[in-house]
């Protein structure tokens, strides 16, 4: 069974090197170009990992994994962020709010996929 990722960001160009990477590997993708927008395509179908963004307008990356973690259909889905934050107050904020993993950009696709395999592991 293929496993969805959904891939939060606002900037198109990382969207589309993250959404490579994973349909490369075999997964499936679903994007929203920041929280607000990735909540609406959450829409109750089965994602395997979610990868975001911490700065985005709209709705930041933190309290995105928040909303997530409220949902009933989500709460167990793995939370990546991928940032440019290496802050470890930051980090530790983004853990409290339920993310499992904390990625620094830039990163190595290798990297990016050996993180996302470890999180979908049934």
């Amino acid at each position: 069974m293929t496993k969805t990722i959904l891939v939060v960001d606002d900037s198109a160009s990382m969207r589309q090197v993250i959404g490579i990477a994973l349909k490369s590997a075999g997964y499936t993708v679903i994007e929203g170009r920041d929280g607000k927008d990735a909540l609406s395509k959450l829409a109750g179908q089965k994602v395997h990992l979610i990868i975001s963004d911490v700065n985005m307008p709209v709705m930041d990356g933190i309290s995105f994994v928040k909303e997530v973690k409220q949902m009933q259909n989500y709460k167990f889905t793995p939370i990546m962020m991928l940032t440019t934050e290496s802050d470890d107050a930051r980090k530790r904020e983004g853990q409290a709010a339920g993310a499992r993993a904390w990625m620094v950009k830039p990163f190595k696709v290798e990297q990016l996929l050996g993180a996302v395999q470890k999180l979908c592991m049934p």
